[in-house]
């Protein structure tokens, strides 16, 4: 038998690895996020919507369900529900029509993972509100 850990190894040979990256040391979660695009609602519409199903869902439904969805797992994905959020303002959804899902999940969910739904999103819907509020400015 011996005394040496495999997967510990491996494990500090990737880290040490990802150390010699360039900028590896600078990488942060909200960094990542900032670099991820917003999808127009043009193209959301054509690969997520109902181009090419007309009867089906649009783009906008969909992304209130897939934010129910996230919400209903406990909301542990923090990335993909502020992205989810800010894609379903872009796909059309209101605000109130954002909270109202995320809300709507407290019955199935629990309250716990409502919460920490309307945690993550609430500081992209205000971040949204405040983008809304500058364009109205300049249009003035």
């Amino acid at each position: 038998m011996t005394d040496k850990k495999p997967w510990e190894d491996m494990m500090r040979q990737m880290q040490d690895m990802a150390k010699t990256f360039p900028a590896m040391d600078a990488f942060t979660p909200k960094g990542f996020e900032a670099m991820m695009g917003l999808m127009p609602k043009d193209l959301m519409e054509t690969f997520f919507g109902n181009k090419l199903n007309p009867d089906g869902l649009d783009a906008k439904t969909r992304l209130l369900l897939t934010l129910a969805g996230l919400t209903m797992q406990g909301a542990q994905n923090d990335l993909a529900i502020r992205q989810t959020v800010r894609h379903a303002a872009e796909a059309g959804a209101h605000r109130q029509q954002i909270i109202e899902t995320i809300g709507q999940m407290a019955l199935f969910a629990g309250l716990p993972a409502m919460q920490r739904a309307m945690d993550l999103a609430q500081p992209v819907l205000d971040e949204m509100a405040g983008q809304a509020d500058k364009s109205k400015e300049g249009d003035a």
